[in-house]
Parts: structure tokens; C-alpha cells; sequence
């Protein structure tokens, strides 16, 4: 089947993309990577010996980072609806993160040891209907932001993509609510198009009562 112009041009972007040749040659599986590098340099939310958990996280380039930086003392638990090749030390937890089940294998895997922070690179797959893909959008913050609620320690970190739209300033008053701090990056390496931002929230307080 012949390749749409839209692929096409998709193809050379991506295969043109300086942050695609960066993660080739330094060996990250994708160009992510340098999102959370990024954040990473600025804001230095990782460290020796955390206890870290990863949604959204296959290729795994997320978890690679953060896998160097917490070493062989930290724990990392990433899980993604689709497959990841393993990564030493990582235990991971395929499924979907919408699904009472998986969730409960990721606190399993949690146990009672408290989590200094909870990572998302999480995105539904986009229709094309951009209130639609919003309200998915959304959701799968609003996940996360419950699990973030139920594992992170007292000052524990919340990083999560976001898209602003219907639906984020709410959402954006909820994590206000529960963290000392909030504040927006948007890493170089992120495309300029992308309407994808991060959510930096740090000093989790506790979930507000009655959530």
C-alpha cells in the first residue's frame, strides 16, 4: 500500500529529527528521552535510591534515564499498555492503566514501600477530534493524579504530559490542591506543534478528603 502524503511527510520529519539522531547514537530508545533529560537538568526531580514509577512508559525511554540516575538502590516500576523490551532492575507491568486490574498489580508491586515520584508520558491515541481526543486526554491524567494520590510519600514528586484544553484548569486546581508547587515546562525537545506540555507538581501534601 502506497504511503499517504501525511506519513510521508511524518517520515522525514522523524527521520530528520535532530533529537531521533541523538537518541540513535547515545543508545535511548526514543527521542523522550531528552524531554525528561531535559526536566531532569532543570529541576533535578530524580535521584540515587528513589523509588520511582513510570506510566505510560514503553519504548522505555523514560525508564532508561531514570533507571541511570536512581541506580542500582532505587526502585522502578513502569507500565504501559503495550510491550517493552526489559531493562535491568525495572520491574514492569504491562496492561491497560485504565483497568482496575492493572492498577492493582502496579500498587502490588508498590507494596508498602512509600514512592518519591510518579512520572507520565501517557497519551490516548489521537482521532483526530480534538475535543474528543481532550477528554481522553484528560482522563488519563486524572488516573494518574489518583495513583499519584495513593503512593507518594509525604514531599514526593508528580510529573505528568498534559495538553492543555477543556478540562486542564480544573485539573490543574485538583494537583494545586494536593502539592506545595506547580509549574509548567515545556523541554526543547518537545515539537514546537505539539500542544503537549509538563506538569510539575512537587511537595505532595496528601489527597484532599472525600477523594
Amino acid at each position: 500500500m502506497a504511503r499517504s502524503k501525511t506519513s510521508q511527510n511524518w517520515l522525514r520529519e522523524h527521520f530528520n529529527d535532530p533529537y531521533v539522531k541523538m537518541a540513535q547514537k547515545d543508545g535511548y530508545r526514543s527521542r523522550a528521552s531528552y524531554k525528561l533529560l531535559e526536566i531532569q537538568e532543570k529541576d533535578r526531580i530524580l535521584r540515587p535510591g528513589n523509588t520511582v514509577i513510570d506510566l505510560g512508559a514503553a519504548p522505555g525511554g523514560w525508564s532508561q534515564v531514570t533507571s541511570r540516575v536512581i541506580g542500582d538502590k532505587g526502585r522502578l516500576i513502569a507500565s504501559d499498555i503495550l510491550e517493552m523490551d526489559s531493562i535491568p532492575d525495572v520491574t514492569f507491568i504491562q496492561g491497560d492503566f485504565t483497568e482496575a486490574q492493572v492498577l492493582a498489580q502496579i500498587l502490588e508491586a508498590v507494596g508498602n514501600n512509600p514512592v518519591d515520584l510518579v512520572i507520565s508520558d501517557m497519551a490516548p491515541n489521537m482521532s483526530g477530534v480534538r475535543m474528543a481526543d481532550q477528554a481522553r486526554a484528560m482522563y488519563l491524567c486524572e488516573l494518574a493524579l489518583d495513583l499519584a494520590g495513593q503512593v507518594l510519600r509525604p514531599g514526593g514528586d508528580f510529573l505528568i504530559k498534559v495538553f492543555q484544553g477543556e478540562g486542564f484548569d480544573l485539573y490543574h486546581k485538583q494537583v494545586r490542591a494536593m502539592f506545595e508547587k506547580v509549574q509548567m515546562r515545556k523541554p526543547l525537545s518537545s515539537r514546537g506543534r505539539s500542544r503537549e506540555q509538563y506538569l510539575l507538581a512537587r511537595g505532595f501534601r496528601g489527597a484532599p478528603s472525600g477523594t
